[in-house]
């Protein structure tokens, strides 16, 4: 073997990590234009507009989905008081047939 396979190369040791402070400091220092704040950045802002439409288009669709809902529950109770207005008439028709059943049995025997 060559010599140069059987040396080993020592790194220097790695320095301490920054503190907390150390980071803070460091941001705080750095002005707006670092590119540590602008690489991510979108180069043109998002136009807010369609944002806009959706929430515009969201609310319309809970309005109506609202307004759906009130509709149903309105014709919901309107069929309920038809409904008790035809089992009051049932139970009026049903005695006047049991009272018409017993005159023509008492009228028979």
């Amino acid at each position: 073997m060559s010599s140069k396979a059987k040396k080993r190369v020592v790194l220097p040791t790695r320095p301490a990590p920054p503190t907390v402070e150390q980071i803070l400091e460091d941001v705080r220092g750095a002005p707006a234009q670092d590119p540590v704040f602008t690489a991510l950045a979108p180069e043109d802002p998002p136009d807010p507009s369609p944002q806009a439409e959706d929430s515009e288009i969201q609310l319309e669709q809970i309005y109506q989905q609202s307004r759906a809902y009130v509709a149903m529950n309105e014709g919901l109770r309107q069929a309920g008081d038809a409904l008790r207005q035809k089992f009051d008439d049932l139970r009026q028709t049903g005695q006047r047939l049991e009272q018409d059943i017993s005159q023509v049995t008492a009228a028979t025997s």
